[in-house]
């Protein structure tokens, strides 16, 4: 067992994790722990771009104004605002780091512009993008830039267990947190005065995710556990068009392909999209996502269309080539055949509970990205929003810490992990067994569309998993596996709970007991009872 020091701890290592840590590097040590390869997250595969007010004819007003109208209701209106007043500033700090985002041809006097795009709910052109592999530009230029930092240290392979925190007479503070060493199965005592949860959302509580295996709802997990309120976990997103090939279940077609005019087709060719909404293929992801998911269960196929093949093969190359070539490594031409695709649990809308500085309610703890409910995706993300929303609230999470760094602080003692009660695992079939028993469970009863009988389905059968699973973990020393079950039946029973207390459809919540929209606006929000 190792005892590691520093003044900040980052858990994630994606556009929220380091983007925090380079903005913090100058103050004093960070550590940044990863739980696989260090561009193994979400940011990584995000493809469409980054949604930013850098075109005159756009404006904030107009930003802002969409995401209200996708959020349903319920978003944070100075979150909101507080994102796309900071969006040009988070895009030039972007440029500044060596994000190369993909531009326009020269136009008469020589001058390049960068290319923007449109997506779902989005009024105006302002995706800025780096091709169709926008994450990947994003994460490897970050991860060059913090390898670059002499005050940064990168622990690649610790998959954090729990936080620890330190009750005194100022309140419940964060002091670290035990961290297992996924190369020689030690646990770790990382000691912190600041910590930031950058460990993305909980997509792979469900059956069908574009999400990498890495998004097991940890960081929602270990803050409920550590006393954070959570809000919102009832809002989970479902990208419309995943590609339906047993060669590539996660692999995402962008949004930004419905943006450039691929429309939805049924198996025969027909187009659906105009009878569920006036806007078609450019409606919010909630309606497209249910409207193929009504199709495919009134025709009883396993998958829709996506078809961009008029828009013509140079068009379609320039503009989306790792679509493109991904595609046609698995037999499908997309410039002249329509995609096969289906739904799949792709965003965490709600999370830990945070304020304007990412703060949560633990002192000195704070949460940044899709682990984090600030209030600027309300009931249903606009398209874009994400990355945004990373790189603002890491630059405000630094911010606050910076104001704080030189307070008089004390550090506590930390005890070292205790093992010597427990065995090794015997039996990995019960984690196998449970493990795909509770994906079932929230796919056929926390899905798309949901119902009093089946969340008090869910309920009942989390409830018993989670005492298998606790059960399992007192007893036998902890792996990865077994650590990423018991966060993910702790997020799951968070998602129902929610999802029981909402009595009306709203944004990503549809359920067929209470199909409209109430009148009152009320985010749902649960604080854990702590002993």
């Amino acid at each position: 067992m190792a005892q590691f020091t520093h003044d900040v701890l980052v858990i994630g290592s994606g556009a929220a994790g380091l983007t925090a840590a380079l903005h913090l590097s100058r103050l004093g040590k960070v550590a940044v722990l990863s739980k696989a390869e260090l561009t193994e997250g979400s940011t990584f595969y995000a493809q469409g771009g980054i949604a930013a007010v850098l075109d005159s004819k756009d404006s904030i007003d107009s930003h802002v104004d969409d995401t209200l109208i996708a959020g349903a209701g319920l978003c944070d209106t100075k979150a909101v605002r507080y994102t796309v007043e900071h969006s040009k500033q988070a895009i030039e700090w972007l440029i500044e780091q060596g994000v190369a985002f993909s531009t326009e041809p020269p136009d008469t006097n020589g001058e390049v512009k960068y290319h923007l795009t449109r997506e779902g709910g989005h009024s105006h052109r302002r995706i800025i993008h780096s091709d169709d592999a926008t994450g990947r530009a994003v994460s490897t230029t970050l991860v060059g830039a913090v390898k670059q930092q002499s005050n940064i240290t990168l622990f690649e392979r610790y998959n954090a267990i729990d936080l620890i925190t330190d009750n005194n007479d100022k309140g419940n503070h964060v002091a670290g947190a035990y961290a297992l060493n996924l190369d020689n199965d030690s646990v770790d005592v990382f000691n912190a005065r600041f910590v930031i949860l950058a460990t993305g959302g909980a997509s792979k509580v469900y059956l069908y995710t574009s999400n990498p295996d890495v998004a097991s709802g940890d960081g929602i997990a270990m803050a409920w556990r550590a006393g954070c309120s959570v809000s919102n976990l009832e809002f989970n997103q479902f990208h419309p068009t995943c590609l339906y090939h047993t060669g590539a279940q996660s692999f995402l077609i962008s949004e930004a392909l419905r943006g450039e005019g691929a429309i939805l087709i049924r198996p025969d060719g027909s187009r659906f999209m105009p009878e569920y909404d006036e806007r078609a293929e450019l409606a919010p992801r909630d309606i497209v996502a249910r409207a193929i998911d009504h199709q495919m269960k009134k025709l009883g196929v396993e998958c829709m269309y996506l078809d961009i093949t008029h828009k013509g093969a140079e068009f379609i190359r320039g503009h989306f080539p790792n679509i493109y070539q991904r595609c046609l490594e698995l037999g499908i031409d997309i410039t002249q055949q329509p995609i096969p695709v289906v739904p799949a649990a792709h965003y965490t809308c709600g999370g830990v509970t945070v304020d304007l500085n990412s703060r949560t309610n633990v002192n000195g703890l704070y949460a940044v990205g899709e682990v984090a409910c600030t209030g600027l995706h309300g009931a249903n993300r606009m398209a874009s929003n994400s990355l945004l929303e990373c790189l603002v609230f890491a630059k405000a999470a630094a911010e606050d810490i910076e104001a704080k760094f030189n307070q008089p602080f004390q550090q506590s003692s930390i005890p070292e992990w205790d093992d010597s009660r427990v065995t090794d695992s015997d039996e990995q079939i019960v984690i196998t067994h449970n493990w795909h028993e509770l994906r079932q469970v929230m796919w056929n009863y926390v899905g798309i569309v949901r119902s009093d009988k089946r969340l008090a389905r869910a309920q009942r059968r989390i409830e018993l998993l989670k005492q298998e699973i606790h059960e399992y973990y007192a007893n036998f020393r902890v792996t990865n596996d077994l650590l990423e079950l018991r966060n993910l039946v702790q997020v799951a029973e968070l998602m129902v709970q929610c999802a029981m207390q909402r009595k009306e459809s709203r944004g990503l919540h549809h359920t067929i007991d209470y199909p409209e929209t109430g009148q009152q606006l009320i985010n749902t929000l649960l604080s854990p009872k702590l002993s």
